[in-house]
């Protein structure tokens, strides 16, 4: 198949390595160097938002691969006048799931699909491949088949459609949800090993045995193993994770269906 990638940060440069091995593949970034790496890796640059559609045939795929919020809005907007009815716009950054379904409902009234992707797997998803939560038309995710067993982990496992338009998206705010909290949990948790100064808990070594049949066990876990055979305290990070957005809006979600049930919202403020 080819699409157009735009975005090539740490995930979009990555995805689009990916792609590039199976697809034709053009690429789009306001960091002209981005572009410049994957041009010998067989990246076709474009100039532009009317250069990404000119490189496409109809009906085109474009990936949007963005921060949440205006850069996503924003080329979304710049780039629909050029695109045409049946073709296909995917989100694979973390939007918040209300924006997709506006803007998937915005799109069709041009005729465009549009996907919106919960794209896992961290830095090392360019090597290990991607987990996707998918939501939108059955028939286009259908159509697109072969981009997303390219992105995979595994082609047969570990992606696939989980229901309409914002779907997707509001399964990955879950996921990154569940996943900050881990983190959370690791960091404090660590934090007390270390402390206990007088038993000389060494953390590569129990975060070693964890991985193996432990029921902490984790991809997260098995990251923080690796990073500590190089940085042993891992200083000089602290024990809590920033505020990155989707997992306050996993909160305020939680908050909300539970005010749905008659819990007092102010309980969990």
């Amino acid at each position: 198949m080819e699409l157009a990638m735009i975005g090539l940060g740490a995930m979009g440069e990555r995805l689009a390595l990916r792609l590039v091995r199976d697809h034709r593949l053009v690429v789009f970034d306001l960091d002209t160097a981005a572009v410049e790496r994957l041009a010998p890796r067989g990246a076709i640059p474009a100039i532009g938002m009317k250069g990404i559609a000119a490189g496409l045939s109809a009906p085109r795929v474009v990936w949007l691969m963005l921060p949440a919020g205006a850069p996503t809005e924003e080329t979304i907007q710049e780039i629909a006048p050029f695109l045409e009815a049946d073709d296909v716009v995917v989100d694979g950054g973390n939007s918040h799931y209300l924006d997709s379904m506006r803007r998937a409902s915005s799109l069709a009234e041009q005729g465009i699909h549009f996907l919106d992707v919960g794209t896992s797997g961290g830095m090392a998803g360019g090597e290990r491949g991607y987990s996707l939560m998918i939501g939108g038309p059955e028939p286009i995710i259908a159509r697109l088949d072969p981009i997303f067993r390219s992105l995979a982990a595994d082609p047969d496992h570990g992606w696939g459609r989980v229901g309409p338009s914002g779907a997707g998206h509001f399964t990955k705010m879950v996921h990154n949800g569940i996943e900050y909290a881990l983190v959370r949990a690791y960091a404090q948790g660590l934090t007390a090993l270390a402390a206990k100064s007088s038993l000389e808990l060494d953390l590569k070594t129990v975060t070693g045995i964890w991985r193996s049949g432990a029921q902490a066990r984790s991809a997260i876990l098995d990251l923080t193993h690796e990073a500590l055979a190089t940085n042993p305290d891992l200083g000089p990070l602290a024990p809590y994770v920033a505020d990155a957005g989707s997992e306050r809006w996993t909160v305020e979600e939680a908050i909300d269906q539970m005010a749905q049930r008659g819990f007092d919202r102010d309980q969990f403020a």
